[in-house]
């Protein structure tokens, strides 16, 4: 996956592809399936593969205030965009907020003096270690997490499929042509979706 997606989900009803794209899109695609008679559906967060639950209840305009809340309260599932800050106020100009959260760390004395002799003090310095480690793990952390998700959607929607153990065994191996190639079989829509998850290619 790219180190800096657009939040994305996809629904499958049964093995075929129903929606995919922001969360409201695909919450309302689910809602006006979800009154005809068919296979189930599942809904999964592209950046995790898990399956999530949707809030379904009351009419479209409903579900979409309802999303909209959320997205306004600043809430991880939500990508519909907002044009106020999370306490309800209209953006201001000038420089934007940069997202940054405050959490404990827990270091010792020393580490903690050699933090506050750095330029920028003990947040600037943590936050451009962070960085340099990002780019010294070759993306390695991204691709792990990338397998993970795919095999998340693989185990919800393709474990009975023929030859699961033998893809699942392709995908940690980081064997990009393997992965596909056992999966040739299998449902286009899973296929193309654990291809898209897996970024093996």
């Amino acid at each position: 996956m790219p180190e800096d997606p657009i939040r994305t989900f996809t629904a499958f009803a049964g093995v075929q592809r129903l929606a995919s794209g922001r969360l409201i899109d695909v919450a309302l695609a689910v809602k006006a399936r979800a009154a005809e008679e068919g296979d189930p559906i599942l809904t999964f967060d592209d950046r995790s593969g898990s399956v999530i639950d949707l809030d379904l209840r009351g009419t479209e305009a409903d579900i979409t205030a309802r999303f909209a809340e959320l997205a306004n309260a600043g809430d991880a599932t939500s990508t519909v965009e907002s044009r106020t800050d999370p306490d309800g106020a209209p953006r201001s100009r000038g420089r934007p907020k940069l997202g940054v959260i405050a959490r404990e760390v827990t270091l010792l004395p020393r580490q903690w003096e050699w933090l506050a002799s750095q330029p920028g003090g003990a947040s600037q310095a943590l936050r451009r270690l962070v960085d340099e480690a990002r780019r010294a793990d070759g993306r390695q952390t991204l691709m792990k997490a990338a397998r993970e998700a795919a095999y998340r959607f693989l185990s919800a929607l393709a474990g009975d499929l023929p030859g699961f153990e033998e893809v699942i065994r392709a995908l940690f191996a980081g064997d990009a042509n393997g992965f596909a190639e056992r999966m040739t079989a299998w449902p286009p829509d899973i296929r193309d979706h654990a291809l898209k998850l897996a970024a093996l290619t």
